[in-house]
């Protein structure tokens, strides 16, 4: 007689239901079960279990191919388990207790963290600094010492034959397993099997190597579109060693009541205002001795020759049929994602708070501290998506506030005398509580600026609870990847984008923190972009000198160190001269899984274009440059003042830029959908929402300011934008009546 049946599952599972794909917990302790016990088809039914507890029973082994896809938590404590590779097909476990298996070894807890990618807590402990380290670094290790095996005493057979490959990987991998020592004795067997796998892959690697799809729309995208060639850009001004400045500064002299401070994190691009003093301004803290080579940001550059005129290779046209497919192909993009949000109407935003909280010495009178950076807290849900939150965290000057939306409050508010903050990222991470609580999910801040330092926050708790050195330059700008919530990329000045693993933390708030990778970037990074289908193997950064394309996925020959992959151009670079210099990219942001929106600084316009046919285009390895597959252009202010960044709300098919009036321009990409692609012309706003000129008290109205960054709750409710005049600007989404 079966012991596991349909009626028996749906009483231990729960919430209580008459359907097996809605069980999200189940409950088979203490059952006696062995492994026969389990049926693989019926136990498969359960689509959307979350926890289940199979502790207290008599296995020896979990069935194999078992597939519970959005499985989080297992225990399986308590049995008689002896091997632990079927655990395999459970990719998406992140907890696992498997305590009092007296055959389980050292060895077998390691394979554990190989098999499951996303394994973080084991046995109530977090490891995922030790997972990686077995996942990336010692892996590497090991296949590096295996292709040294191969290279001297193995070749492939001619012909290709599947005996000869069969006999070929069975030589191979027994002289691999004999021959490759690494780590320690006691986990030799671990060693082994691990080498045993990656020799199997190696050799599968060599008799079937992976061809570059192409495919018949990637040709025709190359035909159609103007391919720039990359040429080396000279600084031909000299540099006034009397003003001396720092990564991203701007002089501003129109608050005469307000002393003139220069900020690391605005330079070069932003036009110097008209100075009223006659000694040299000093910046500080970067070095002043050694005047960069390429162009700073502490230039004026509207004033200065930056480039030659800009070569370009322009392919033939298609005929007009190729042409007529291309926009239809472009059109169906945009109708694709505006089918799914057909019943969603351009929002209502109005003006709701202004807060002056980032202010030097808490003075009302400072009105030139410039903010930077803002995110909402992502609300995690069961299945590790972000929900909508009206909490908002902004940076700027020494201090980062956490501002209920709605009410105006700042709830939370740290402060680091002699930082200067230019970036925040939030992410969620597992925190273990020890004595045989489950793990739980807890919102985290990591925060930097001008000290090269990451602040690890946890606001719930009012903690500070670490910060590592991540560059000793200024850092420009954070991003986590949130389907890797531990995995941290940081930009700094000294033209670097470091990788982290943060890890989790326990109740002690103890935490460790390993760097993974390093990309070395021509320029200053700007903006960090993981494209959503593919967070773990690309990265967009958009730099001073343009848009690169980076390859992150871990685990390749070089996990410590990677070159570009690819540089991506745009139209505007045919119009470039010894006056005008579209390379730098200020604003960049996924507004879909594809579709990709970036500002080049100077241009007046916002490009929106697809990522997955840009990428496809590449030729070949040789050429590192592809051009942009523009779907269509927004028109946006014809401002010279660079560092506005734009950002996008997916959830509500919108994007927002501010200017340097205050305002802030609004694009509904539902309204494209009436526009032709094929005019030429850029695609005016949905709505251009006006500066709500706050008054200063016995002062009068304050002036627009030039809006920094702005940031929108998932829902759009609240859209929260920063000035360069220490001011939070908050809209609120009117609800239709």
């Amino acid at each position: 007689m079966e012991k596991i049946t349909e009626k028996l599952l749906l009483e231990k599972g729960s919430p209580k239901t008459n359907k097996l794909e809605q069980i999200k917990t189940l409950n088979l302790s203490r059952l006696g079960l062995k492994s026969q016990d389990l049926p693989v088809r019926l136990l498969s039914r359960l689509r959307y279990l979350e926890r289940w507890d199979l502790s207290g029973n008599r296995l020896q082994e979990l069935p194999k191919n078992l597939e519970l896809p959005t499985l989080r938590y297992l225990d399986l404590s308590d049995n008689q388990l002896e091997d632990v590779t079927a655990l395999e097909s459970l990719s998406n476990l992140e907890e696992l207790k498997m305590e009092d298996n007296l055959y389980i070894t050292v060895s077998d807890n390691y394979k554990l963290m190989v098999l499951l990618p996303k394994l973080r807590i084991h046995n109530g402990k977090d490891v995922s600094t030790t997972a990686n380290h077995l996942r990336y670094v010692y892996t590497e290790n090991l296949r590096t010492r295996i292709i040294a095996v191969w290279e001297k005493s193995f070749c492939l057979p001619d012909p290709i034959t599947v005996e000869k490959l069969s006999t070929l990987e069975k030589s191979f991998v027994n002289t691999a397993r004999q021959q490759v020592k690494f780590g320690p004795s006691s986990v030799s067997d671990f060693t082994k099997w691990r080498v045993e796998n990656i020799a199997k892959e190696y050799l599968h690697s060599l008799s079937n190597p992976k061809k570059d799809p192409e495919s018949k729309e990637s040709t025709d995208i190359k035909e159609n579109c103007v391919v720039l060639t990359p040429i080396k850009r000279k600084q031909t001004a000299p540099v006034d060693t009397s003003i001396r400045l720092t990564p991203r500064k701007i002089l501003r002299v129109d608050l005469p009541s307000s002393p003139v401070e220069a900020s690391p994190r605005k330079s070069s691009l932003r036009k110097l205002e008209t100075l009223t003093q006659t000694t040299p301004v000093r910046m500080s803290p970067r070095k002043i001795s050694q005047p960069p080579s390429t162009p700073t940001r502490g230039q004026m550059r509207p004033e200065t020759p930056r480039r030659g005129a800009a070569k370009v290779r322009q392919t033939k046209e298609d005929d007009g049929a190729q042409k007529k497919q291309k926009n239809r192909t472009d059109a169906a993009v945009f109708s694709t994602m505006n089918s799914a949000k057909k019943t969603q109407q351009p929002v209502c935003l109005k003006p709701l708070h202004v807060l002056q909280c980032h202010s030097k010495q808490d003075s009302s009178e400072d009105f030139s501290t410039q903010l930077w950076a803002c995110a909402f807290q992502p609300m995690p849900d069961f299945n590790g998506t972000g929900a909508g939150s009206r909490l908002v965290a902004t940076c700027g000057g020494d201090s980062l506030c956490v501002i209920d939306c709605e009410t105006g409050l700042v709830m939370k508010k740290y402060k680091v005398p002699g930082e200067e903050f230019f970036s925040l990222a939030w992410s969620t991470v597992l925190m273990s509580r020890g004595g045989g609580a489950s793990a739980q999910h807890c919102s985290i801040l990591a925060a930097g600026g001008k000290r090269g330092l990451v602040k690890l926050i946890h606001p719930r708790n009012n903690m500070a609870y670490g910060e590592f050195r991540a560059s000793r330059k200024a850092l420009s700008v954070l991003r986590f990847n949130h389907h890797q919530g531990n995995f941290l990329f940081t930009g700094s000045y000294d033209n670097k984008i470091v990788m982290w693993d943060i890890g989790g933390v326990d109740s002690q708030y103890n935490y460790k923190v390993v760097q993974l990778l390093v990309l070395d970037i021509s320029a200053t990074p700007l903006h960090i972009c993981l494209p959503p289908t593919s967070p773990s193997s690309n990265l967009l950064t958009a730099c001073e000198d343009g848009l690169h394309c980076y390859n992150t996925q871990l685990g390749t020959n070089n996990t410590t160190k990677k070159s570009k992959e690819m540089e991506i151009t745009f139209p505007i670079y045919k119009k470039e001269d010894n006056c005008h210099d579209y390379h730098t990219i200020d604003g960049l942001s996924f507004l879909t899984d594809d579709i990709v929106a970036s500002k080049n600084y100077m241009h007046g316009s916002i490009y929106l274009w697809s990522w997955s046919r840009t990428k496809a285009q590449r030729p070949n390895k040789k050429d590192r440059t592809v051009c942009a597959v523009v779907l269509a252009e927004l028109q946006w202010a014809n401002t010279e003042i660079p560092y506005l960044a734009l950002n996008t709300c997916p959830g509500r098919a919108y994007i927002v830029c501010g200017d340097d009036k205050g305002r802030l321009w609004t694009y509904h990409v539902n309204d494209l959908q009436k526009n032709s692609f094929q005019t030429g012309k850029p695609i005016l706003p949905t709505e251009v929402l006006d500066w709500p000129t706050p008054v200063r008290k016995g002062l009068g109205q304050v002036k627009g300011p030039c809006i920094n960054s702005v940031a929108m709750d998932p829902e759009l409710h609240y859209l929260v934008a920063l000035s360069d005049k220490n001011m939070v600007i908050v809209w609120k989404r009117e609800t239709s009546s």
